[in-house]
């Protein structure tokens, strides 16, 4: 047998996502080439390692075999190229991440200088709702946190980041009432919410209990996004950060309600817990955002800090 690393690379994918192209799109190659890789592979094996039914791959009982060993031989393949840059003085490790869903509209511009300069650290980046990353956190299950409100319960650690402004948008369509738009008369849209949990669900709850503003019928959607399309078609209005809306802002797709006491504010901060055991490679991300979070934040998120447009 002469199969190589990268296929095992390909088949370990293609048993994981059960799809060649998935596997194509997940590993950045077109699919002529992993079905070539795959068909290479399979030539090297008596057995058969997948079969096709209808439109649908299926790994066999000895491909799923094959796949648990590809996956320890390429982990093998990992500590060894981490011991190498070790001995060689390079930062090498793994870097794992819990973000809520805005965040992933900021935190890659704070990864990308520190993912050039230590090309052998690996990152994985969850992206997820705020329950979801605390409990991630207080289970060990990532260094790293980005939230715009800290927990109270946990002991933690954090670098302040940048602010969070959120404002009240509707769609191009919008109609405006003749008297303007005041707390009274707000309740004659439906209002669309985040699901519970969402730092941004909570602050809009806030602004609407603390200026008694009614509402008539309301929708919960999941992710920012979905949010962001709702009120594009006109379905209702919401509170969301700018940092996810400045495109459609921009070109008119949404439009800011003015109202009194907006836009929010809060901070973005990276968190992690007291009492964690932070790796080589969380340590020197630590620094590393300490000594260059303000220039990033001047280069990349200027306009959403300073603008006084909103």
């Amino acid at each position: 047998m002469n199969y190589t690393l990268h296929q095992l690379e390909i088949f370990k994918k293609i048993a994981e996502v059960k799809s060649v192209t998935k596997a194509s799109e997940q590993l950045f190659l077109t699919q002529p080439a992993v079905s070539i890789q795959l068909k290479n592979f399979q030539d090297q094996f008596k057995l058969p390692l997948f079969e096709v039914v209808g439109r649908k791959l299926y790994i066999t009982e000895f491909g799923e075999e094959i796949a648990k060993a590809a996956t320890k031989i390429l982990e093998e393949v990992d500590a060894i190229n981490y011991k190498f840059s070790l001995f060689e003085g390079k930062l090498a490790g793994k870097l794992t991440l819990s973000i809520v869903s805005t965040a992933k509209y900021a935190m890659p511009y704070f990864l990308s200088g520190f993912i050039k300069e230590n090309e052998m650290v690996d990152v994985t980046m969850d992206v997820t709702n705020k329950m979801s990353v605390i409990r991630a956190l207080e289970n060990n299950e990532c260094d790293f946190a980005m939230v715009s409100t800290i927990p109270k319960k946990l002991k933690i650690e954090s670098i302040e980041l940048m602010k969070n402004k959120m404002v009240f948008v509707a769609g191009k369509n919008y109609n405006f009432p003749k008297e303007g738009i005041n707390y009274k008369n707000l309740n004659k849209s439906i209002f669309i919410f985040r699901e519970q949990g969402s730092a941004t669900r909570l602050a809009m709850e806030k602004y609407l209990i603390k200026n008694k503003i009614e509402i008539a019928r309301k929708m919960e959607l999941t992710s920012n996004e979905a949010v962001k399309q709702a009120v594009i078609a006109g379905l209702g209005i919401s509170i969301m950060p700018i940092i996810g809306i400045n495109y459609a802002l921009q070109n008119g797709d949404l439009q800011v309600l003015k109202i009194k006491g907006l836009p929010l504010e809060t901070y973005w901060n990276l968190i992690w817990l007291k009492s964690k055991n932070l790796s080589n490679v969380a340590k020197a991300f630590i620094e590393y955002m300490k000594n260059n979070k303000d220039e990033i934040i001047e280069k990349e998120f200027r306009k959403f800090n300073n603008s006084s447009k909103y």
